[in-house]
């Protein structure tokens, strides 16, 4: 109930909350005025498989080389940052641990009213962590959910999401993932633009995309419109043979991802610091510093 008064309160006061036009951009996120002088290495919390406390896990991040992590939302916060602060490390963004069982699109109105207060808190995890980013999976298209009702259900909801996302100054931002939706760079560009806000960017993952395009084209058409991208490999070959799903078991730099062209344009249309790896799963310290090594690889393209 203190969410929905939260949310409600932040909806009333829209008038003087008014969501930021596309110009403000600068003045909201001054770092990402310093696009491509330094791009700056993380990880994904899902990446890291080992055992251990949160201390431990951050401290092994930190000595494979990984500047900054991106945290689950609902974690433990305090000793998060406490994690954060001992080791040094920085959070990159925050990804929303409940989008997945509390869909934006999801034909229950009680869900998706969940799903919103579980954004905020996502929001708010991104706030105390320092960082202006949250990964959002918008909704899916099934059996249940048509294509268009799944785009005015995530819609609407993120238009209520908006203002809180201005107040707490995180962005949303909406990630590629197999999920039948947004299928195209043109339709992404222009689900983001409905917005008109620097409050909601695109989350482009590299991987995911190598089923249905490329890209480097993705990201050279979405541009501005993009606040983080996730490094992640795909064989095609893989796929084909052992399953769709089977196509990410495959180390990064050998896959189908052509990654001197993803990290020219990138160069070229990114205006973020952060590149997040999420990469399989370390479960010890020598495979974060494999995939940290491959991750350098990269971005020396």
């Amino acid at each position: 109930m203190q969410r929905r008064k939260f949310i409600k309160n932040t909806l009333l006061a829209t008038g003087a909350l008014s969501v930021a036009s596309l110009d403000s951009w600068a003045s909201i996120a001054p770092d990402r005025q310093a696009a491509n002088s330094v791009l700056k290495k993380s990880i994904m919390w899902g990446s890291v498989g080992m055992e251990g406390t949160i201390l431990e896990k951050c401290k092994a991040i930190k000595t494979a080389g990984f500047e900054g992590v991106e945290p689950n939302s609902h974690m433990d916060r305090n000793e998060m940052l406490e994690a954060m602060q001992a080791t040094g490390l920085v959070a990159s963004s925050v990804c929303n641990s409940k989008h997945w069982n509390l869909l934006l699109s999801h034909p229950d109105k009680e869900i998706r009213q969940q799903g919103i207060e579980a954004m905020i808190v996502a929001m708010e995890d991104a706030k105390a962590y320092g960082t202006d980013a949250v990964l959002l999976v918008p909704g899916r298209v099934d059996e249940n959910v048509t294509y268009d009702e799944c785009w005015e259900r995530a819609t609407a909801c993120i238009r209520e999401l908006a203002p809180a996302a201005q107040e707490l100054q995180v962005m949303i931002c909406l990630e590629n993932v197999w999920n039948n939706f947004i299928l195209s760079p043109i339709e992404a560009r222009t689900f983001v633009d409905q917005f008109n806000s620097p409050y909601v960017r695109f989350y482009f993952d590299c991987g995911n995309i190598l089923v249905y395009g490329w890209p480097e084209q993705w990201i050279k058409i979405l541009g501005d419109r993009i606040g983080r991208i996730h490094i992640k490999e795909y064989s095609k070959q893989i796929g084909d043979k052992q399953g769709r799903n089977a196509g990410f078991n495959v180390q990064l730099t050998e896959g189908d991802v052509r990654w001197k062209e993803v990290m020219q344009q990138i160069r070229n249309s990114y205006q973020g610091v952060w590149l997040t790896t999420e990469q399989g799963n370390s479960k010890t310290l020598e495979e974060l510093q494999d995939l940290n090594s491959r991750l350098d690889k990269i971005m020396a393209m």
